[in-house]
């Protein structure tokens, strides 16, 4: 899991403001930032101390001049009931009325660079200041002693005890990140679904394409078209073959968004921004050839893609875990998804310098603070929520400002299910739990020989190996992978999940008369047995090219919602910002939303051992869909696993 604090502090969040831990005095005039030591940096855990000269990046996060004014103004905007509905705000109004003020940033700058600092980026809302300088001048700037720790297999840095900073600026520091490694990295939320783990990079700026991946066949063109007659029955039946990997075409029809393109509304209109980290060489290429191969009446031309991609701050110490090539092909799987979607749309990439949330949290906020796009798609998270004060704090206020101009965040529920296997617990992820983010959770989708759509479960998977004409382990299998969901331990219930979302959810994992923010709020294809068709440029024994491979994982339902979402846009002629008000109070229990249910399925699946030919062998395994052994269920009504449930066409996008 990404971080070790298990202690949080409190902060204003949507459906209430919670009172803030008071900062707590310190000598010489300072004053402690709550909780901004790591619980697992204790002497036990200290190996050796950081080197003095060893050089940090890290950012200071200002607070709001009014938090419950922006949360007030944040709810007025989004909320179908209020007079203030839709009347966004500009990016300058933003910093005008709730963004640190150019004194506090001013004072913060002269504090820093007067503690020998060297300023970095200070991003146009004033969210942050960023600095430079070496491990000793941290010390001395914010009264600690730093030292590497042992924790979970890794060495990391850490403070020795809450970093503290001078009294006068207490009140306008929200929190410091960067000082230490708390972070086990985010990590991309797409799966092929197969065994084969993931191969790990070389350091970012000279990482080959990743491991090439194919499917083998047998395979479907369309759900139930192919069925296995020469292997034993799976619960005395003939399972049908996977689907090879849905194309656009499939995609768009399955989800009524043809209706919408003969009306003109194709995307057009709408920028969408994907944000991920690194940035792949090959993307415009790949996501070109793509859309040529499997969907020419719409092409991805140049003008409909841009991209900033970060570049690696150099110098920084910090464990290098990030499996470049993996972000290269969620990227791809991100670009590629929301043009199938939303073939008119223009396309706006941003990659973090790093997959760290300092690099992540830049990367979201510089599309936020310039209003570079009406949506925003994120296919990353967290195991858990176990996340230190300063970085929730942080993503909070960037979400914040999105709603107040009216761009829709959308973030994907997670690959792991209720997370127990994994923590023990069951928890949704962070940042899908955030209250100010639309979370997308994942389905099985069936789409038929016409383009309709035979039928759609909630994506938690079962798997059955068939060995010496036997499937082990037998019916349900072994959980294999499926949408994240559940109840958020962090987040209180949201004033938009009032009323609908059951008691029975809402008060999991809480206490006394208490209720939580549960995920996800809508969903869409996600399994990677009935997933996407995707083409990208990977690395094969007999050398680097373009190839494709079928694909899944809740980071395909984030930017096939954000299309949908866009398409939504074109049609109705205005752009929808932050739709969880709209979708609780005017989508639920309508025809405009299909709700999600439990369906009895499994497919047959065949992979090559190797992952590229038949060299190696051949796997067959039973793919059971809509696992039933989780804590998490899919249900009639709204779920912990597909939420409100899936878009229906036109009665959708009309209604959103």
């Amino acid at each position: 899991m990404r971080r070790s604090l298990t202690v949080f502090l409190s902060l204003a969040v949507v459906g209430g403001l919670a009172a803030t831990a008071p900062a707590v005095a310190s000598a010489q005039g300072r004053q402690d930032i709550p909780q901004s030591h790591p619980l697992w940096a204790s002497p036990q855990a200290k190996v050796a101390d950081t080197a003095p000269s060893a050089k940090l990046d890290f950012r200071v996060y200002l607070n709001l001049r009014d938090q419950a004014g922006a949360e007030a103004a944040a709810q007025s905007v989004s909320d179908p009931d209020s007079k203030g509905y839709r009347n966004y705000l500009s990016p300058q109004q933003v910093r005008d009325r709730f963004s640190a003020s150019d004194q506090t940033v001013g004072a913060v700058k002269s504090w820093l660079q007067g503690s020998g600092f060297q300023i970095g980026d200070v991003p146009s809302n004033r969210a942050y200041v960023e600095a430079v300088g070496t491990a000793d001048q941290v010390q001395q700037a914010f009264a600690v002693k730093l030292g590497k720790y042992s924790v979970k297999g890794q060495t990391l840095r850490a403070a020795d005890k809450n970093l503290s900073v001078p009294a006068p600026l207490a009140n306008d520091v929200l929190g410091v990140i960067g000082v230490d490694q708390a972070t086990s990295l985010f990590k991309p939320d797409h799966t092929d679904g197969s065994a084969t783990p993931a191969a790990q990079s070389a350091k970012p700026g000279v990482v080959a394409p990743g491991p090439g991946f194919r499917n083998a066949g047998p395979c479907s063109t369309y759900y139930g078209e192919k069925v296995d007659t020469t292997d034993p029955a799976y619960q005395g039946k003939q399972l049908p073959y996977a689907p090879c990997g849905y194309t656009p075409a499939q995609l768009r029809s399955a989800y009524g968004l043809d209706t919408a393109a003969k009306l003109g509304a194709d995307g057009r209109g709408t920028t969408i921004a994907i944000v991920d980290a690194f940035g792949s060489p090959t993307i415009y290429s790949d996501a070109s050839t793509y859309a040529k191969r499997n969907d020419p009446s719409h092409p991805l031309t140049q003008g409909q893609f841009s991209q900033h991609v970060f570049p690696p701050t150099p110098g920084q110490e910090a464990p290098d875990q990030c499996d470049a090539a993996g972000w290269y092909g969620e990227e791809t799987l991100d670009v590629e998804a929301a043009h199938a979607l939303a073939p008119g749309a223009n396309l706006l990439y941003v990659g973090g310098a790093d997959c760290q949330d300092l690099s992540l949290d830049a990367a979201l906020n510089y599309v936020i603070a310039g209003h570079k796009a009406d949506i925003v798609s994120n296919s990353y998270g967290d195991t858990g929520e176990d996340i230190p004060a300063d970085e929730v704090k942080a993503f909070n206020q960037i979400s914040i400002q999105a709603v107040l101009e009216g761009i829709g965040v959308y973030f994907s529920s997670g690959d792991n299910g209720d997370e127990v296997a994994r923590l023990g617990t069951p928890s949704p992820d962070f940042s899908a739990s955030a209250p100010w983010i639309t979370a997308v959770g994942g389905t099985s989708l069936a789409v038929g020989k016409n383009g309709q759509r035979t039928f759609e479960t909630g994506w938690e998977t079962g798997k059955s190996t068939l060995k010496n004409g036997a499937y082990t382990p037998a019916f349900p299998g072994a959980f294999n992978g499926g949408a994240g969901g559940g109840t958020s331990r962090l987040f209180p219930q949201p004033f938009y999940q009032k009323g609908v979302v059951p008691d029975a959810l809402s008060t999991k994992n809480q206490t006394g008369n208490a209720k939580g923010r549960v995920v996800p709020d809508i969903s869409a294809v996600a399994d990677p047995n009935t997933g996407f068709l995707m083409g990208q440029t990977q690395t094969f024994p007999d050398g680097a090219y373009y190839d494709q491979y079928r694909i899944g994982g809740t980071s395909l339902a984030s930017p096939v919602f954000a299309g949908i979402m866009a398409v939504a846009d074109s049609l109705d002629h205005f752009h929808h910002g932050f739709i969880n008000p709209v979708l609780y109070k005017l989508t639920s229990r309508t025809s405009a939303i299909s709700d999600v249910k439990h369906v009895d399925a499994a497919v047959q699946r065949v992979d090559y051992a190797n992952s590229v030919d038949a060299s190696g062998g051949l796997l067959t395994s039973a793919r059971t869909l809509d696992y039933p052994n989780l804590t998490i269920h899919t249900t009639k009504g709204y779920d912990d696993v597909t939420g409100l449930g899936s878009p229906n066409g036109l009665a959708f996008l009309l209604l959103v």
